[in-house]
C-alpha cells in the first residue's frame, strides 16, 4: 500500500482521504495513519504547488546552475551544498555525475537578479572553483505536469 499511496499523493496532494481510500482498497482512518507515519519518518517532505508563472502578472526568472566545487576533507560536498541551500533565492541543490558537482536551481525577479546572486554570492563561495548558467526561458512539462499545451484548432471544417 505504501508505494502506491506514495504515488499517488505525489501527483496530487489534494487528493481527498476517502478517496484515496476507495482506491487503494482500506479504510480512511488506515491511509490518514499512514501518511501520519511517513511525515514522522520523513519519507513525504512536505506539500507543494505547482504554478504556471507565466500565466501569472508577477515577473519571475528560474535558472539553473552548474556549480564545480572541491569536496572538503571528510564533509565531501555537504557542507558546501549546505551553504548553498540557504540562501532564499535557492529553491534545489543536486549533487550530479558528470562535468559538474551540483546543480542549483534557482528564482528571482529578473535575469540581473540571478545574474548578480551568482557573481556576488555563489562564486565568491571558497569552496566554488567555476559555475554556468542556464535560464529556464519555458517550461513544457514540470514535476510530471505537462504545462504547455499543444494549440488544437477548434474551428469546424468547412467542405466544398
Amino acid at each position: 500500500m505504501r508505494e502506491e499511496l506514495l504515488a499517488i499523493v505525489e501527483r496530487n496532494s489534494r487528493i481527498d482521504l476517502k478517496e484515496l481510500a476507495v482506491i487503494l482498497g482500506v479504510e480512511e482512518i488506515d491511509v490518514v495513519n499512514e501518511l501520519e507515519a511517513m511525515e514522522n519518518e520523513g519519507i513525504i517532505c512536505g506539500y507543494h504547488t505547482m504554478i504556471d508563472w507565466e500565466k501569472t502578472s508577477i515577473e519571475k526568472v528560474s535558472a539553473l546552475i552548474e556549480v564545480r566545487v572541491t569536496p572538503q576533507r571528510g564533509q565531501g560536498f555537504d557542507n558546501i551544498a549546505e551553504r548553498i541551500y540557504k540562501y532564499p533565492e535557492v529553491t534545489s541543490v543536486y549533487l550530479i555525475s558528470g562535468g559538474y558537482d551540483l546543480l542549483v536551481t534557482l528564482e528571482g525577479k529578473s535575469l540581473k537578479e540571478i545574474s548578480g546572486f551568482v557573481s556576488d554570492k555563489l562564486s565568491t563561495l571558497d569552496s566554488v572553483l567555476s559555475t554556468a548558467t542556464h535560464f529556464i526561458l519555458k517550461k513544457y512539462k514540470d514535476h510530471g505536469t505537462i504545462l504547455a499545451k499543444k494549440y488544437e484548432d477548434t474551428r469546424e471544417k468547412v467542405t466544398p
